[in-house]
């Protein structure tokens, strides 16, 4: 009796079929999660690099706060991001200072009815000569 139970162990090894798909589908959702919701982020982090930018230019300084929002948006486009409309952006008189905030929701279907909302926001500070 033993030795058919040692027998038995030793053949039960590795993963069963259903263990493999749960675990294939399971990948699979990752994958496509991260295809959908990657560029949105890859987004995000252009649109930083533009607000950042805009803190230190000197051209965005001298820009009265009208003019600002074309600017900031003039960027946006040669950066490629086209996602983000002018309306988006919003500017604000400080003291010595323009406050420019653009808060955005990109929206998408990552599988059949499953979407996903993503939320930024973004400020810069340009002083004012």
């Amino acid at each position: 009796m033993k030795k058919s139970m040692t027998n038995t162990r030793s053949n039960q090894r590795g993963m069963t079929m259903i263990s493999l798909m749960v675990l294939l589908i399971f990948f699979v959702f990752v994958a496509v999660m991260l295809m959908n919701v990657l560029p949105v982020y890859m987004t995000d982090s252009t649109v930083d690099t533009v607000m950042k930018g805009l803190e230190s230019d000197d051209a965005a300084k001298r820009t009265s706060a009208k003019s600002l929002r074309g600017l900031v948006h003039k960027r946006l486009t040669m950066n490629s991001i086209y996602s983000i409309k002018p309306e988006y952006i919003k500017i604000k008189k400080g003291r010595g200072e323009n406050i420019v905030t653009i808060e955005y929701e990109p929206r998408g279907t990552l599988v059949g009815t499953l979407d996903y909302i993503v939320t930024f926001k973004h400020e810069a500070r340009i002083k004012t000569k």
